[in-house]
């Protein structure tokens, strides 16, 4: 069951009557969704489940099911499962041949993307990256060329090195939309290219806190270029216009001479000035 990602007012209806209905409220952090069923009068009982304990809340739940009381899953903010605990509760409460019924509502990923205005064809949910910077920067390398917009999650302490290595694999070219603090008080939304970040957030260190939602736009159409291209592309333009590049390594690897030229004016933009 989705709960509001901040704003109260965003509880729907039915969610409303569910927990209002079940015998048991499945929750991520007792203390906190206790202030959700505080907010609309309702009483009910509440077990936790976590990420260091669902495989053996699992168990328990299954025995209310087996029982025949009514469970409802809920996480901290947003939908269960997605990025959030639940993904493996769900999957043993299926195995064991109950019901599942999603409860749709709040999601911070389908609410950033829809007003970043990538989303045109289709996306890829990648949620959080890897903490260890070795790690994430190799997890953003594959997906270098997906064409498709990408959204992730990132918490505060880690946003200026994931947006870093986001500028580094990606270019300072590509756009990217950051979502901060959704739907609560202190909500921004801004979109911008990657080479931008770094001076937004220098510009105020309350931009840093909250949780984040990042999309970033898809590789352009066409581009698609693997490590070699790139580097026969790299060695050219030490020597050459970009023009001139851009069509000599389109002829010796025979990748795309558009893809090429823009990857190549994208790079130039991005050297330092002389001196």
């Amino acid at each position: 069951m989705a709960t509001p990602l901040g704003n109260l007012h965003d509880m729907t209806l039915r969610a409303l009557a569910v927990l209002g209905a079940v015998d048991v409220v499945a929750a991520e952090d007792t203390r906190h969704s206790q202030r959700l069923l505080d907010a609309y009068g309702l009483k009910v009982r509440m077990t936790a489940v976590h990420q260091h304990n669902e495989q053996a809340a699992a168990g328990l739940l299954i025995e209310h099911l087996v029982a025949g009381r009514h469970v409802a899953l809920i996480t901290d903010a947003g939908t269960p499962a997605v990025s959030d605990p639940g993904a493996r509760l769900v999957a043993r409460v299926r195995e064991a041949g109950h019901p599942v019924v999603p409860l749709p509502g709040p999601c911070a990923a389908v609410a950033a993307l829809s007003v970043s205005g990538f989303a045109e064809g289709g996306f890829r949910f990648v949620g959080f990256l890897p903490a260890k910077g070795g790690a994430r920067r190799a997890a953003l390398l594959a997906l270098r060329d997906e064409r498709d917009a990408m959204v992730f999650y990132e918490a505060p302490h880690r946003i200026l090195e994931c947006i870093a290595d986001m500028t580094t694999v990606f270019g300072g070219a590509r756009e990217i939309l950051i979502a901060r603090e959704m739907t609560k008080l202190h909500e921004q939304i801004v979109r911008m290219p990657l080479a931008a970040t770094a001076d937004w957030f220098a510009a105020d260190a309350n931009r840093m806190r909250g949780e984040f939602v990042l999309v970033l736009a898809g590789a352009p159409a066409g581009e698609g270029l693997d490590a070699e291209v790139l580097r026969v592309l790299d060695l050219l333009l030490a020597e050459l216009p970009v023009r001139t590049a851009a069509s000599l390594a389109a002829e010796i690897t025979g990748a795309p001479r558009k893809a090429l030229y823009a990857q190549a004016l994208a790079a130039r933009r991005e050297e330092p000035d002389a001196g």
